[in-house]
């Protein structure tokens, strides 16, 4: 069974920093791609950080380039985003997610993704 469990979130004012964590079990994460979506009260699920099997490959949404950082440490079966420069409207719960499939792209689109967190609530104070 695979589980994916973040950490990580909490309370931070704004310019500040976090870290999020995802660990994951149950499957093959050195084959899989892996990713950072996030969800504002009474918004949609949006792409924030994708990275590919290896960590060799990374892409961000436009919002979180230059401020986010995704990684992947396959020795240890987590994934990470740091986010620097946090501003209010990075307020949202994270979610971390895989594909099943071994090394097949990341991707930008949730659909896409086979497994999901619980996720974690960052908050940003202005």
């Amino acid at each position: 069974q695979v589980q994916l469990v973040e950490s990580g979130g909490g309370l931070v004012q704004a310019g500040g920093s976090l870290r999020l964590s995802c660990a994951a079990s149950g499957h093959t994460f050195s084959w899989s791609a892996m990713g950072w979506f996030r969800q504002a009260p009474g918004k949609e699920r949006d792409f924030v950080a994708a990275i590919n099997y290896s960590g060799a490959a990374t892409y961000y949404a436009d919002s979180a380039e230059g401020r986010f950082t995704i990684a992947k440490d396959n020795a240890k079966n987590t994934m990470y985003l740091q986010m620097n420069s946090l501003k209010p409207e990075d307020t949202a719960v994270y979610y971390c997610a895989s594909r099943r499939s071994a090394y097949i792209s990341a991707s930008r689109a949730a659909a896409d993704y086979d497994y999901w967190g619980q996720g974690t609530r960052v908050t940003v104070s202005s």
